[in-house]
């Protein structure tokens, strides 16, 4: 399985990651023609564990993870391996810096899905680190979090009030 390109020296995964870094949409799309299965976007990471979509979070980058987003498969909340972040803690990091852009693309993520209920190593939900002073990136995580228990308190977790399907019907 060869995921490195020798003619141009970095590898399909070093590609990805810095078009996420630079924000750069044309190099992603190249990447994507040869190296688009979930299992690509999901598994490349940098030595500490982040995706595209951490990398793209942590750089401010909508473009290139509006076209992330738009890849099937692609999983919304992997956690890196230094902190436990997921890309939405990222983009609450890169918020109090890039206050308009960060509010963006937490948007983004949790119109994506993104849980804004998943806790990194140190026990904090992206709320948690985000600026008490950010009321309006503070409003968009609470009621994405908000939509998020709803939605899987509507699913239940065990069928048991659905009538009798015990397994022991069968003969």
């Amino acid at each position: 399985m060869a995921t490195h390109n020798t003619d141009e020296g970095a590898s399909a995964k070093e590609l990805l990651l810095e078009a996420a870094r630079r924000d750069n949409t044309e190099l992603l799309t190249e990447v994507l023609e040869h190296h688009h299965t979930p299992e690509f976007l999901n598994n490349s990471t940098d030595a500490l564990g982040n995706t595209a979509l951490h990398v793209a979070a942590q750089y401010g980058a909508y473009d290139v993870m509006d076209e992330l987003l738009d890849q099937e498969g692609l999983e919304v909340d992997p956690r890196n391996r230094m902190e436990g972040n997921t890309p939405l803690h990222k983009a609450v990091y890169f918020a109090k810096g890039e206050k308009q852009l960060g509010l963006e693309i937490v948007k983004l993520l949790t119109e994506a899905g993104a849980d804004p209920r998943v806790r990194n190593k140190q026990k904090q939900r992206p709320i948690d680190i985000s600026d008490p002073r950010d009321t309006e990136l503070r409003q968009v995580l609470q009621s994405a979090e908000y939509m998020m228990s709803m939605g899987n308190d509507l699913v239940p977790e065990e069928d048991t009030d659905d009538g009798p399907r015990s397994g022991s019907e069968s003969s």
